[in-house]
């Protein structure tokens, strides 16, 4: 039990998909404001459905066939399938949240296939596989929120000219990286 908690904590806070492994960044830099926490919600929910999914499809088949090879192939398909069953689910679960427009935004992440890539190389067990699947989410979920809270208070202020758009987002995400930094000594192993 205290490794599932301290994997779920490590994915979110220390070993971040999107800081520390620049795997989701595409969703950082395109959310909208408004969207920050449907995308956050769907991400999650989508992380934790395909990691656990893609960790039993590989353990439990291709592994006993030996098709082992073909694990990105399964991992893209399983990842391409599940994006708008989940979508409408959410959207009839959450009505008063927007998820229209949020496909483009979660299939180009690359920490979907990321996750379940590192679910399938480290064999830790189900347990394992569930919990930094539920972290990388959470984990995701909380940077795309301080992101857009960051974002909004630089388009408040006046930033100089060769800065804005773009350069003080990529600057913002640094910073953020950077504070994420403190965490780094939280879990010692």
């Amino acid at each position: 039990m205290t490794e599932t908690l301290l994997t779920l904590i490590s994915a979110a806070l220390i070993n971040n998909f999107v800081l520390h492994w620049p795997l989701g960044v595409d969703p950082l830099l395109g959310a909208q404001r408004q969207q920050v926490h449907a995308l956050g919600i769907a991400t999650t929910s989508l992380m934790l459905v395909v990691g656990v999914l893609g960790y039993t499809l590989y353990q439990g088949v291709l592994v006993p066939l030996e098709l082992a090879s073909l694990s990105l192939f399964v991992f893209l398909s399983l990842n391409v399938l599940l994006i708008t069953p989940l979508l409408t689910l959410l959207t009839r679960r959450l009505p008063q949240l927007s998820f229209q427009g949020l496909w483009p935004l979660v299939l180009g992440n690359a920490g979907l296939l990321g996750l379940m890539l590192i679910n399938a190389q480290d064999d830790k067990g189900f347990f394992h596989a569930t919990a930094l699947s539920l972290g990388a989410g959470l984990g995701l979920w909380l940077v795309l929120s301080l992101f857009s809270d960051l974002r909004q208070r630089t388009l408040d202020n006046d930033v100089p000219l060769p800065f804005r758009g773009l350069p003080i987002d990529l600057i913002s995400a640094g910073l953020i990286a950077v504070a994420f930094l403190g965490f780094t000594g939280l879990i010692k192993t």
